[in-house]
């Protein structure tokens, strides 16, 4: 099932996305479930499938501003450097990373499908990062391996864009450079975990006007979806609508020589496969 968030005559509602339209499911899976994440925290989403069949679509995929699938989780948590090839990309001889390299993002930093994604007036180093975002269904605390994979609710394309000279201003941290307003999108929707028969070989393509940039799978990551949702849980209790963003292969706009940073106009594709495509296209922020 993909489930979404979205606006519609300045009222923000979640619904489910079908071949028709979308069904509104606002208030429709029990008293005061007005929202994906409100929804998720009362473990109410086994009942979707039922309003979904006996509901017409409310709206078409016109109809509607798309937000991120949870426009507002309690944690944002970015894991960096988690494709074995991109070790090497850096060339700095180090050996593979022991344990992920993580960091937190704001909800404002990201968009939904189809939005702006805002170039800074502080920067001309606008970059994309093509990735895959777990978004957590269940809470939990020290997940085991081996149940981790329970925790997901679904899937949904990210583009963790980030503003590259910026991730520089500090000596051990990259938060300015990831969190500007808008610099980021997640969406279309959330695919349920139960539309994948496994999620071990997932790909990932990012696309710059129609070129692709990026194309790898879930395959070649160091530290699979099972490994961070355990690692991440040892020291952060995860909750439902909690997003971890899983990495992104070679390819960023950093890379290229020259490096190939994002310019007002540019559209930016996310697609997974089985998930579907993300796009944005790049604008000035106007102050």
């Amino acid at each position: 099932m993909k489930l979404l968030s979205f606006e519609v005559a300045g009222r923000q509602r979640f619904g489910a996305a079908t071949d028709g339209g979308i069904v509104d499911l606002t208030g429709r899976l029990g008293p005061g479930l007005d929202t994906l994440r409100s929804a998720l925290e009362a473990n109410a989403l086994g009942r979707a499938g039922d309003v979904v069949a006996d509901a017409k679509p409310a709206y078409g995929l016109d109809d509607i501003a798309f937000l991120a699938p949870v426009p507002y989780p309690e944690k944002i948590i970015c894991v960096g450097v988690n494709y074995g090839n991109r070790n090497a990309e850096y060339k700095d001889g180090s050996e593979l990373p022991k344990w992920p390299s993580v960091f937190a993002r704001f909800p404002g930093s990201f968009v939904g499908h189809r939005a702006s994604l805002l170039r800074p007036p502080e920067s001309a180093q606008l970059d994309y990062e093509g990735e895959i975002a777990i978004v957590i269904g269940k809470a939990g605390r020290r997940i085991a391996q081996v149940d981790a994979e329970k925790h997901i609710a679904g899937l949904a394309c990210l583009n963790e864009g980030t503003v590259r000279d910026w991730t520089k201003h500090g000596k051990f941290n990259v938060t300015q450079g990831k969190n500007f307003d808008a610099s980021g999108s997640i969406g279309p929707w959330m695919v349920t975990a139960d539309e994948f028969a496994g999620f071990d070989k997932l790909r990932v393509m990012t696309r710059v006007n129609g070129e692709v940039r990026q194309d790898d799978t879930t395959a070649n990551l160091m530290f699979p979806f099972r490994y961070l949702i355990s690692y991440i849980s040892r020291w952060t209790t995860l909750k439902p609508g909690d997003v971890i963003s899983t990495g992104t292969p070679v390819g960023a706009g950093i890379r290229f020589d020259p490096p190939r940073f994002l310019k007002p106009g540019d559209v930016v594709e996310i697609e997974v496969p089985g998930i579907g495509v993300l796009s944005n296209t790049v604008a000035e922020e106007t102050i």
